[in-house]
């Protein structure tokens, strides 16, 4: 039964573009990056995977007024298996990126092109690569009439590239009866061209905006002012302070520590012979998850009024970003274990799990207490232009998901 569906996939070169040609002609962008959301991206989804007789899709919309049909799309495709109590998912996203400069690119952004192994254009890795993997697994089971061990669901969402508020977000808290704690979750949304990068954990993300202020003078009377530029650098040389506060080292991550680096700092004054009476500075923190973020706020905020009162200046504080992170999946976990499994014999790689520093929508399933994976053998090339995607791993991908779902 496995020999016949790899098989199979080894003869599905020609699906795999004709699916990335669909989907790359249609630029399903969210509100937030300028377009009218997934709609037509969806419903042309909806056609092609009637055409191959799989189960018609279910909708999940999350509403939203922004975009022409006042909705966003998430598309629900299940294929019963012998156990119809569990499914192994593969959930990946509709939405993409903005081209950026069309003058990078060596071809239209929304016309596929293809070389050798290769296609190029906006989405095919970011994240047609899994749609287009996942469809070929369905695709597959169809083709040769079987029936898998558990059901086979793919799910695909809107609005990752935005904070997925109307995708995994909104599906992970609405749709009820959708999920069991015994499902297997895979999400092809991050991996390394080696495969062997099998993603269980995130770093919780602080970005924190301190503006500083004081009283702006001529540069010849310092007396008259207060200098928010000397207040800043005396805040800045503070912060590392938190890498000792918060020592941990978890070996998942790679740094296996928290991170705490002062970044962009806004211009202040204009001319050499003026002291800035406002500073403005950036620190960007990656947090082990099992540090509760506001301590980490608080620590900075001791910094802060040590700065107030060295300096005479008043500190205050803007939270960019605050995430904290959902609870790691088990390295222990069946679909851990099935997943690096499928490495190994489809890629002949050797796959560890790891933890990364920024988040990922798997971070909606964990929240719920579903054990997921973020995996996939990816180019690495999302967002940039002449964005590019292997046919060859489109379908080695194909071969591991078709592996944890019959093994």
């Amino acid at each position: 039964m496995l020999d016949d569906l790899l098989a199979f996939l080894d003869t599905e070169r020609d699906a795999v573009i004709d699916l990335q040609r669909e989907l790359t002609a249609i630029p399903a962008l969210g509100p937030d990056n300028g377009g009218p959301g997934e709609r037509e991206k969806a419903d042309r989804l909806k056609v092609l995977l009637a055409a191959m007789g799989l189960p018609e899709a279910r909708e999940i919309n999350a509403p939203d007024p922004r975009v022409p049909c006042g909705h966003r799309p998430n598309l629900v495709v299940v294929m019963p298996g012998a156990d119809t109590s569990r499914t192994f998912w593969v959930i990946s996203h509709l939405d993409v990126v903005p081209p950026g400069d069309r003058t990078l690119w060596r071809t239209d952004p929304y016309t596929l092109a293809v070389e050798d192994d290769l296609v190029y254009g906006r989405g095919v890795e970011d994240n047609q690569q899994a749609v287009v993997s996942s469809i070929l697994v369905a695709r597959a089971i169809a083709a040769k009439k079987l029936l898998p061990p558990i059901n086979y669901g793919m799910l695909f969402v809107a609005d990752e590239e935005t904070g997925s508020k109307y995708g995994l977000d909104y599906v992970a808290s609405h749709a009820d009866g959708l999920f069991t704690r015994d499902d297997l979750f895979l999400v092809p949304d991050f991996g390394l061209p080696t495969s062997e990068m099998v993603e269980v954990a995130e770093k919780s993300m602080l970005w924190l905006k301190i503006i500083i202020e004081g009283r702006q003078c001529h540069a010849s009377t310092p007396e008259e002012g207060i200098n928010t530029l000397s207040a800043a650098a005396l805040f800045i040389i503070k912060i590392p302070k938190l890498y000792d506060k918060f020592s941990d080292k978890n070996p998942l991550f790679h740094p296996s520590n928290s991170t705490f680096e002062p970044t962009k700092k806004e211009a202040n004054v204009e001319n050499v012979n003026t002291i800035p009476g406002r500073d403005v500075f950036y620190v960007d923190c990656r947090v082990l998850p099992h540090y509760d973020l506001d301590d980490v706020l608080a620590a900075i905020r001791s910094f802060g009024n040590e700065v107030e009162a060295a300096c005479g200046v008043t500190i205050s504080y803007e939270i960019v970003q605050k995430e904290q992170a959902a609870p790691a999946t088990d390295v222990e976990a069946p679909i851990v274990r099935r997943v690096m499994d499928g490495i190994r014999a489809v890629y002949n790689a050797s796959p560890k799990p790891m933890g990364i520093g920024g988040g990922t929508v798997a971070a909606y399933l964990r929240r719920h207490g579903y054990p997921a994976v973020v995996w996939a053998t990816l180019e690495h090339n999302a967002h940039q232009p002449n964005e590019r995607s292997s046919i060859a791993k489109t379908i080695g991908d194909a071969k591991v998901m078709t592996r944890v779902l019959f093994t």
